[in-house]
């Protein structure tokens, strides 16, 4: 590791998928608390701390990846390393998607993966990937989706995610930008970047969530987001390093 990085640890703490947070919602123009017009930012994370983010582990997955609030070449960063292995931190701020549907940030990665496919379960690794999860509610579900959730809830002690988006950098492009994960449907990948020519360099980018889900699910998302960041080498038995700066929730 360059050795201006100066490392920040990140404390243990016990997984919870997503954070119930209620959204307030005011008809016509975006309002705040007391009818204030909405802030053009809901959260801009400088990475000084990890303090606003929680760990997130996977049953029956013991390799955990790691990730580090640092200093990069004088800018604070996270750093995200991982080594067969998989885990995720999730920033414990829940925010409604209608009012804040864009996300830029600025990201690097050290390498592709050899063996990765974004097709199949073998090779659902990537060096960085930023999820956005969509809060089931069951007082909007059929009847067979809380039947489904309810299962998962009695297993997991929560009701999984409804839907969510995962923005990735793959190893090699895909006929299609956004593809369905290999394990669930409910999962859609949007390809920002692929293949090797840009590891190495700091690369921005900036997408329309909102936008994005319509085109991938064909419907509108629920309300209530929840933001989260993996590095993972699992299935592939691989390894990378990966950093993300300025990661910003705004309209």
């Amino acid at each position: 590791m360059d050795p201006s990085e100066r490392r920040l640890r990140l404390g243990k703490k016990f997984f919870s998928l997503l954070l119930i947070t209620a959204a307030l919602a005011c008809p016509g123009v975006p309002k705040g608390l007391c009818g204030e017009p909405v802030p053009e930012v809901f959260h801009r994370e400088m990475f000084l701390s990890l303090d606003a983010w929680t760990p997130v582990f996977f049953p029956k997955i013991k390799r955990h990846s790691t990730y580090e609030a640092v200093v990069s070449d004088g800018v604070p960063t996270l750093l995200a390393r991982s080594d067969k292995s998989a885990s995720a931190i999730r920033l414990t701020r829940e925010y409604d998607v209608f009012r804040y549907p864009k996300l830029s940030w600025s990201w690097k990665i050290s390498r592709v993966y050899d063996k990765g496919d974004a097709t199949k379960k073998s090779g659902d690794d990537y060096p960085i990937r930023v999820y956005v999860m969509f809060r089931y509610d069951p007082a909007k579900a059929a009847t067979w989706q809380k039947l489904k959730y309810g299962a998962a809830r009695k297993i997991y002690g929560e009701y999984p995610p409804h839907s969510a988006l995962l923005y990735i950098w793959a190893n090699r492009a895909q006929e299609k930008r956004i593809i369905t994960n290999p394990y669930t449907a409910s999962a859609k990948m949007v390809i920002l970047e692929a293949g090797k020519l840009r590891v190495g360099r700091w690369i921005d980018e900036s997408v329309d969530v909102l936008s994005d889900y319509r085109e991938a699910f064909g419907s509108e998302p629920p309300a209530g987001a929840s933001l989260a960041v993996m590095n993972d080498s699992d299935n592939t038995g691989e390894s990378s390093v990966s950093w993300l700066r300025n990661i910003t929730i705004h309209r």
